[in-house]
């Protein structure tokens, strides 16, 4: 394995006395998505600062593409895409101009704004005045604008926020392509369904310390608890039973939830990444 697009050894920050990053550690491979997750507070946005150049690291290093950021802040911000939570757009602009105007900027100056446009799903909007756009459709052009000079390192925070579930699928979709296509994502969000839909490995990250890095699954099978769940119809009701699969005589619980009733449903369970988030953290993503 070549060398990690993002490197982060014992990166620490502090704003006054509280300490909002402490001793953080991680590594994100070329073609991987790490979700970065945690409420909010717990630091995810002072970190990508620092990743992305906005903040200084008062201890650690951090390397991406194996520069040294903030010190080749200028080489490395020209091969990264950002789309940060709150929306820098121009708004007296259309949609295409303000794609055209970023692409100049990074000197490209033959973008095919139309195809990034399309990408997520503003074809017919190029032409429209940023200040008419919807909350969701200022999010999904400035996933566009984080795409106009094809990164090798992409930076999301809370990508699919405001969107309707149509929309989500299509920023997963380009979120995935970029990824196939060799760019590391670090994707922040206190979304763990979302995280658990896109990430090839979660980080969580709480009071300012990353708790556990490992992917979707194997947290699931080593922290979580696998149930069934049975329905079925018993002189005139619906019974429902759960039974955890773990425990001794499972099988023949199974059974007797069945027995000779009208089984309607049957359903295995595991555990989600916000169960197993808060047996990490002692809290959810809401406290």
């Amino acid at each position: 394995m070549g060398e990690a697009a993002i490197q982060v050894q014992g990166i620490r920050y502090s704003y006054g006395g509280q300490r909002a990053v402490d001793d953080v550690d991680f590594h994100i491979e070329r073609s991987e998505i790490l979700g970065f997750l945690g409420p909010n507070g717990a630091g995810k946005s002072t970190t990508i600062k620092m990743l992305t150049g906005q903040l200084r690291p008062q201890a650690g290093s951090i390397s991406i593409l194996g520069m040294s950021m903030p010190q080749q802040a200028e080489q490395i911000q020209g091969r990264i895409g950002v789309a940060f939570e709150e929306k820098n757009l121009y708004t007296n602009m259309s949609a295409r101009e303000n794609l055209v105007f970023f692409g100049r900027l990074f000197g490209i100056g033959d973008l095919d704004a139309d195809e990034l446009l399309a990408r997520v799903d503003l074809a017919d909007r190029g032409r429209d005045r940023v200040a008419e756009f919807s909350k969701g459709m200022r999010q999904r052009l400035m996933i566009a604008r984080a795409l106009v000079n094809t990164p090798d390192v992409l930076f999301l925070d809370e990508p699919t926020d405001g969107l309707d579930p149509v929309s989500s699928q299509a920023i997963r979709e380009v979120i995935r392509q970029e990824a196939a296509r060799g760019a590391a994502v670090l994707l922040t969000t206190h979304d763990m369904n979302e995280a658990d839909k896109l990430s090839d490995r979660v980080a969580f990250i709480n009071e300012g310390h990353v708790l556990v890095i490992d992917t979707p699954e194997n947290l699931k099978i080593a922290h979580g608890k696998r149930s069934v769940r049975v329905r079925a119809r018993h002189d005139g009701s619906v019974v429902e039973t759960i039974i955890p699969l773990d425990e001794p005589g499972a099988d023949e619980r199974v059974k007797q939830a069945v027995g000779d009733r009208e089984l309607l449903t049957i359903h295995t369970q595991e555990a989600t990444l916000e169960d197993i988030f808060i047996q990490f953290a002692g809290r959810g993503l809401g406290a």
